[in-house]
């Protein structure tokens, strides 16, 4: 049985991203994030993980955005951006990511993410739907949303 469970920012984190496939890329590996909010063992920070034992298997950072950034929902509100969510290669197809992504729609508020390439389908399946770009608003990135109970895109 596998459980989600919030990431401690600490140096054996670090050393458990290094296994990810994707550790080297700017982009997902975390690590700048991870380093730059390193105080040892502090558990408010925005991973998420999933260990098999002592060996980290998924991972995923959630970060809380103030409604005052809130170009996406209406009513305006909080919400969290979904980023860098991965599963080790062994691991995949076990729904890891599913059970990542229900943890954090748990936490009731809408979820931003921005879908790679060849991913739309697991998003949509996790019942997030794709934001009509805009040039302005997205620059460049590929938006997807969750939206909780009487919640509702911006027109």
């Amino acid at each position: 049985m596998f459980n989600v469970e919030r990431l401690r920012i600490n140096f054996k984190t670090l050393e458990d991203f290094k296994h990810f496939r994707e550790y080297g890329l700017e982009e997902l590996s975390m690590l700048e994030d991870l380093q730059s909010n390193m105080i040892e063992n502090d558990c408010d920070s925005p991973f998420y993980g999933i260990y098999d034992a002592d060996v980290l298997v998924a991972r995923m950072s959630l970060y809380r955005i103030d409604r005052k950034y809130d170009r996406f929902f209406s009513p305006e509100q909080d919400y969290y951006e979904l980023m860098k969510l991965e599963v080790l290669a062994p691991y995949q197809k076990k729904d890891l990511g599913t059970l990542l992504v229900n943890h954090a729609k748990k936490l009731t508020l809408p979820i931003k993410t921005n879908a790679r390439l060849g991913s739309y389908e697991f998003w949509t399946k996790m019942d997030f739907i794709p934001v009509h770009y805009d040039a302005e608003r997205d620059r460049g990135e590929n938006p997807y949303v969750w939206l909780p109970k009487g919640t509702k895109l911006q027109e």
